[in-house]
């Protein structure tokens, strides 16, 4: 379990968390397991990262496939700081006031993928609602500074929502990201306890915008399960998201990161993350990740080859 102390810097990780009472912690079944990090390629990546001072969503979420991932050289860079504007019941991002954005970052980002030999690459953000355009103009220099490094290296973003940031959207979609995800993370009835800074809508309004504007951008989006929500409720938001012609739905276990974020539940069975697949395959998806480990940018390089086969397969229309 992650603590609520940043040991880095002894400030209070979860400030907004700390006044509530602790939930119960439960046993991880078999299939949730995972060993500790310890292979040569994860120190490699490790390395590299703390090397250029960047920050991974693979360490501030607590992600458990951090050793898979980075002993293949795979780290989700994340951008703008590591310290989040929302309080998310679910997170393990820091919570608090921003550092200033580091103009350098775009280029010591293009670096390191260049150094890794990065064929995809993953580029997420904490939430800055400080910012005026909440950091979409940062998203787009380090989409440029990745290109002119490594030309032929595929960009897959994972976006806040730009919550009241006009068309800051926009020059985002215009910088022609590969793949553009924004996670929905749970189901329209559970928005107000476990993402009370966001709204269901404008979330899936945006997936649609990026549609609208670039129709040959993939759209990506996810959910967690585990947090209470029904099966029919996973259906309806499966339905809304391709209304709103996201191509790529991965599909996750919630894992509490503290005794003091959002209660989990239950754990889902393997069998019931099939049964979300085949759901979700027959609604049109052209790609499904459902799996108890599954994350965003899970296997994101493979995943994104897959993604662009199933389009070329399609009948032209």
């Amino acid at each position: 379990m992650a603590t609520l102390i940043d040991i880095n810097t002894e400030r209070e990780r979860h400030p907004e968390k700390a006044h509530k009472p602790d939930t119960e912690v439960m046993r991880k079944p078999k299939w949730i397991r995972v060993k500790a990090p310890t292979s040569k390629g994860y120190a490699k990546t490790r390395q590299i990262v703390k090397d250029k001072g960047l920050v991974t969503v693979c360490e501030e979420a607590a992600c458990p496939n951090i050793g898979e991932c980075w002993e293949k050289s795979h780290a989700t860079f994340m951008v703008l700081g590591e310290i989040c504007t929302r309080a998310c019941a679910f997170c393990n991002v820091a919570t608090g006031l921003p550092q200033d954005v580091d103009a350098y970052e775009p280029m010591k980002i293009a670096e390191a993928v260049l150094e890794m030999k990065l064929k995809h690459v993953v580029i997420t953000s904490v939430d800055r609602d400080d910012l005026a355009d909440g950091g979409a103009q940062h998203f787009v220099d380090v989409i440029e500074a990745i290109r002119a490094k490594s030309p032929g290296t595929t960009i897959e973003i994972l976006t806040p929502d730009f919550l009241r940031k006009g068309d800051a959207p926009n020059i985002v979609i215009d910088a022609k990201p590969d793949v553009f995800n924004h996670n929905l993370e749970t189901v329209p009835r559970l928005y107000l306890k476990i993402r009370p800074g966001a709204r269901y809508f404008h979330s899936l309004r945006l997936l649609e915008k990026v549609k609208d504007r670039d129709p040959s951008q993939f759209t990506k989006s996810g959910l967690m399960v585990g947090l209470g929500e029904t099966k029919e409720e996973i259906m309806q938001v499966m339905d809304d998201m391709r209304s709103a012609g996201v191509d790529f739905l991965t599909i996750g276990q919630y894992l509490q990161p503290t005794r003091k974020h959002a209660k989990l539940e239950r754990f889902v069975t393997p069998e019931e993350f099939k049964s979300y697949e085949t759901i979700a395959r027959a609604k049109g998806f052209l790609m499904v990740s459902a799996s108890p480990l599954t994350r965003s940018s899970y296997h994101a390089d493979s995943d994104f080859a897959q993604l662009r086969a199933a389009r070329d397969a399609q009948p032209a229309r």
